[in-house]
């Protein structure tokens, strides 16, 4: 009984124990040309071909300043804007694309859409099926 009672006991403190934090591999962030609407980078390191056979991505957003944008009292520059983190699956063959994941919420359902005028997008997908040619390839 005690045996059984030193075991569960051992048991139960090795899982309580904090489990490492996994770590994320290196990024390798590439940026579209600048667009009026802000900045766009996508991530070399992150490119996958799903299940689907769909290429995906990850990709950060910033948008530009506004435009009345002034500087801090110091006088120093004033913080650019926040950005985004997407994961974007791509369908290379019809230049298509939609949002899995913004800010590390996943997008259940999301619709695939053409990137229309948004340069920044456009670049990316044009990188992004560029670099992933050989995975796809491979698919």
């Amino acid at each position: 009984m005690k045996r059984a009672l030193l075991l569960l006991l051992a048991l139960g403190l090795i899982w309580l124990q904090p489990v490492p934090a996994a770590l994320a591999g290196p990024v390798d962030w590439h940026e579209v040309p600048t667009s009026a609407d802000g900045r766009q980078w996508w991530d070399a390191g992150s490119l996958r071909v799903n299940r689907n056979g769909n290429l995906t991505v990850l990709s950060r957003f910033q948008p530009a300043p506004p435009d009345d944008q002034t500087p801090n009292p110091d006088g120093s520059e004033p913080r650019p804007p926040a950005s985004d983190l997407y994961v974007m699956e791509i369908d290379c063959g019809q230049r298509l694309y939609r949002d899995t994941s913004i800010n590390g919420i996943p997008q259940w359902g999301s619709s695939w859409q053409a990137p229309a005028r948004d340069d920044l997008i456009s670049a990316t997908i044009e990188a992004s099926c560029e670099a992933g040619a050989d995975l796809l390839a491979g698919f």
